[in-house]
Order: C-alpha cells, then sequence, then structure tokens
C-alpha cells in the first residue's frame, strides 16, 4: 500500500493495488450491507458515507476511484473529505479573501505611488492574512475531529475488499 504525505493537506488521499479485476471491486463495494454507512457506486466511482444519525458537522466522506491496470489488477484512489457542501462553502470563503487580498493590494499600491496615506489597505491585508490562516486552522480541527469517522471509513473499505 502506498500512502500520500498527509501532513497538511485538508483532504488526505491513499492509493491501494490490488490484484482483483476493477469488477469484482466495484460488486464489492454495491453487495455490502452495513447499517452505518451509505454506499453509493457511480461508474467506477464509490462514495461512502455515514448515515444521518451517525453523522456530524465534521463527518467525513470517503470518496474512491476504482481504475483496471491490467484484467486482474486494479488500482484504487481513495480521498477523504468532507461534505461537498461544506468544502463548497469552504472554497468560496477562500475565493472570497483572495478576491478582497487582490483588491486591496491594487487599492494600496495605488495610494503608495500617488504619494498618498495605505495605512488602512496595510491593516486590511494583515487581517486577510489572519482571516486566511483561521480558516487553514478552523479547516485542521475539523480534519481532526472527523479522524474517528475516517478510521471507520477506511476500515469498512479494507473490509468490504477482504484486506
Amino acid at each position: 500500500m502506498k500512502t500520500l504525505p498527509n501532513d497538511i493537506v485538508l483532504r488526505p488521499r491513499f492509493e491501494l493495488e490490488l490484484k482483483l479485476p476493477k469488477g469484482n471491486v466495484l460488486q464489492f463495494f454495491e453487495k455490502s450491507k452495513k447499517k452505518d454507512f451509505l454506499v453509493k457506486c457511480i461508474d467506477e466511482h464509490v462514495f461512502i458515507k455515514f448515515k444521518k444519525e451517525h453523522s456530524h458537522f465534521w463527518s467525513p466522506q470517503l470518496h474512491l476511484e476504482i481504475t483496471e491496470i491490467n484484467e486482474n489488477i486494479s488500482e484504487v484512489f481513495g480521498r477523504f473529505g468532507p461534505n461537498p457542501a461544506l468544502w463548497t462553502f469552504f472554497m468560496f470563503l477562500h475565493f472570497g479573501i483572495a478576491t478582497l487580498f487582490i483588491v486591496c493590494c491594487i487599492w494600496g499600491y495605488s495610494n503608495w505611488s500617488l504619494g498618498k496615506s495605505y495605512g488602512l489597505q496595510l491593516g486590511i491585508l494583515i487581517f486577510m492574512i489572519v482571516v486566511w490562516f483561521s480558516l487553514y486552522a478552523f479547516g485542521r480541527v475539523g480534519k481532526a475531529k472527523g479522524k474517528p469517522q475516517m478510521k471507520e471509513l477506511y476500515s469498512f473499505m479494507k473490509e468490504t475488499l477482504g484486506l
């Protein structure tokens, strides 16, 4: 098993090489019956998440992509992540802050080149950097709170594949 470094990423990833055909791997997930998990298979993608009664704001889900190396060997690419709506909201906030950061940079540079005061713009830029780091820290806290459930999802995947 090859594991990618996940020290700073908010969406941990992994790869598995299986000595099974892709079709068999997909069938294992389609036939899996575990009361705590919802398993959805779409083409060569498998989405595993917790049912509503077992999930919370930071509950992760596991996205697996199964690819065929040859007839008898397949590769599983896995990625843990938060609820897609939560992830989209996080990305929206990051892009909004990045846009405001660029606007303040332009505004501050314009004031500087005109010889006007640019203290306000510099203060806003520093505040934006603090907000950016806060968002990252908030995401890390969420990842830590979801870690036990990530382990459950990973164990379920291994159990389903017979590993």
